[in-house]
């Protein structure tokens, strides 16, 4: 069906109203070409989309037929489905309450129990909840660190998981073989489920959880501030409990604590975006703060700043950085503690910095990476505790998210920031601002800076010019960048690494991702996002010193855009 049928279908049915009729009838023809050019579909975080009316859009249409599509799933995997029932739960964001009532009925009406939260809960709680209930699956309605006219739709199985792709195939089998979302019908169950509102008992026990991964509850806290947003999201009232219960001094972004969906008070709910910082720094200059934590919206990424030696200003941290420097204590600590398990494992991403694997590998740490989405990581956790595989220990990716104990199977970012609160105060402590401990750390394995950087291709000319530069880079592939000559690429669509005339296979899922590695160390990894029409740019470079290191990746950045023709802002 053409883009224009598929609009005309909308505009002319009895089933939408005339309100979101007259937004169709307002659209410009970009508009209606990127709301219609396809249907919104399953990425590396579930399905995500701007909200509105049109097929490649979150609306009431498109949720419903995924809860519909997941019912039919659920109930054809699991023979007591509707028994064990699936958790739900929502971020801050328009119309997420809305869609997570609607996947309740739609679940209830195929019989199965609803569990849901009396208000929003962050992601983190919604895999530990999984767990604790017991339930065959989970709804995560969130958008994470997108922008305000974003929402979406993750699902998780009965390990508290993101469902893998050997997993989701099966559902977006059933999905693709429904009517389209205005025709989609289904039978109810002669007995329908019924929704339950969860009690404070799966905060209490989270909580309490959150809290046993300190590793030096004793510490000191005196003397020692943090200034905190969530902005605007999920983590608020939870992470301020883990402070309080835990001793800390917190201060928070008050502005930035009411729950909006337009977020109003920041500039971007993004921890990786330096705007999201702005508030929280004008703050901490007021309080005196030793460091910054950022939340974002939906509580499973985490920024981080500090408060440093030299100028007395506030700098951030990459989730590259931040992450190590975690890692680093973590098992330094565990040494020290005698806490470290015999066969210990560390897990992160193709994308992310290679300093994780040399950490790794210079605490015996067993190290494995997977395509990016945390999801893989949970899987393998869960796939561990079967087959009594490694003890599992941390996990991060380079998108500013990590997990300490898998009480949960997804990022948590109150994990994080608990324990980034006693890494910074175990380091002032002990005479450091985590700038210098960082420095310690890259005294001996190399500053590692990790730069990443999207393009945003909107409209199906757009999705088809991301594959175009995709393919150019697989059919006239690089050679040399700033006098540094290519030593392997990576393909990942074709599960093959090229190093010369040699070719040997990658055991790993097939995706459209490219990892460009070159003489001088430098690395370029290139992948359409999963969650936004934009293609990311990873480049990788180590250096002697912080200096050389961000002008190195700066100018190979540049290079690489040069000669794909492209322009970046």
């Amino acid at each position: 069906m053409s883009i224009i049928d598929s609009y005309n279908r909308w505009l002319n049915s009895s089933k939408v109203d005339e309100s979101t009729k007259e937004i169709l009838r307002n659209m410009s023809k970009e508009e209606i070409d990127d709301a219609f050019f396809k249907d919104v579909e399953f990425g590396t975080a579930g399905m995500r989309g701007v909200l509105g009316p049109g097929t490649n859009r979150l609306n009431s249409f498109t949720i419903k037929k995924a809860a519909i599509g997941f019912s039919m799933y659920l109930l054809e995997k699991y023979p007591d489905a509707k028994d064990r029932g699936v958790v739900i739960s929502h971020d801050n964001r328009h119309m997420s309450r809305e869609f997570t009532l609607l996947s309740a009925e739609v679940l209830n009406d195929f019989g199965i129990k609803a569990y849901i939260f009396d208000s929003l809960r962050p992601t983190p709680e919604l895999s530990f909840a999984v767990r604790y209930t017991h339930a065959s699956g989970g709804i995560m309605i969130t958008a994470s660190h997108n922008p305000k006219e974003y929402n979406g739709f993750k699902v998780y199985d009965d390990t508290g998981c993101q469902l893998v792709p050997a997993k989701i195939s099966r559902l977006v089998e059933i999905i693709a073989s429904l009517p389209n979302e205005l025709e989609v019908e289904y039978d109810t169950a002669p007995t329908r489920g019924e929704t339950i509102t969860l009690g404070s008992e799966v905060d209490d026990t989270y909580v309490k959880e959150v809290e046993k991964i300190q590793l030096h509850p004793e510490l000191d806290k005196s003397n020692f501030k943090i200034v905190f947003t969530p902005n605007h999201g999920t983590s608020y009232v939870n992470l301020m409990r883990i402070f309080k219960d835990c001793g800390y001094e917190v201060y928070p972004v008050e502005e930035q604590c009411v729950v909006d969906p337009d977020f109003s008070a920041t500039e971007c709910p993004n921890p990786e975006d330096p705007r999201s910082f702005t508030k929280a720094i004008e703050l901490a200059y007021k309080v005196g703060a030793n460091i910054i934590i950022a939340t974002d919206p939906d509580g499973d990424r985490v920024g981080l700043a500090y408060h440093s030696s030299s100028g007395g200003d506030y700098k951030l941290f990459t989730g590259n950085d931040s992450a190590s420097m975690l890692f680093d204590y973590i098992c330094s600590e565990r040494i020290s503690l005698g806490t470290m398990p015999e066969h210990p494992a560390m897990y992160s991403t193709i994308v992310s910095t290679p300093l994780g694997e040399e950490l790794a590998r210079h605490y015996g740490v067993a190290y494995k990476n997977f395509l990016t989405g945390f999801k893989y990581i949970g899987n393998q956790i869960a796939e561990d505790e079967a087959h009594n595989g490694p003890t599992y220990i941390f996990g991060f990716e380079e998108s500013y998210g990590c997990l300490i104990s898998p009480i949960a199977r997804d990022k948590d970012g109150l994990q994080a920031a608990l324990l980034y609160a006693e890494l910074a105060l175990y380091n002032k402590l002990h005479g450091r601002t985590l700038g210098q401990n960082y420095d310690r750390i890259s005294e001996e394995f190399g500053y590692h800076l990790d730069l990443v950087k999207s393009i945003e291709f909107k409209g199906a000319s757009g999705s088809q010019k991301m594959k175009d530069i995709l393919n150019a880079l697989r059919t006239e592939p690089l050679t040399e960048i700033n006098g540094a000559k290519v030593v392997s690429l990576e393909d990942y669509l074709v599960s093959k690494k090229y190093e010369g005339e040699k070719i040997t296979p990658i055991d790993i899922e097939k995706s459209d991702v490219l990892i460009y590695k070159f003489s001088d160390r430098t690395s370029l990894a290139v992948r359409p996002s999963g969650t936004e029409p934009k293609i990311k740019f990873y480049v990788g470079v180590v250096s002697t010193d912080r200096i050389n290191a961000k002008e190195k990746a700066s100018n190979f950045f540049d290079a690489v855009i040069s000669h794909l023709n492209l322009n970046f802002e």
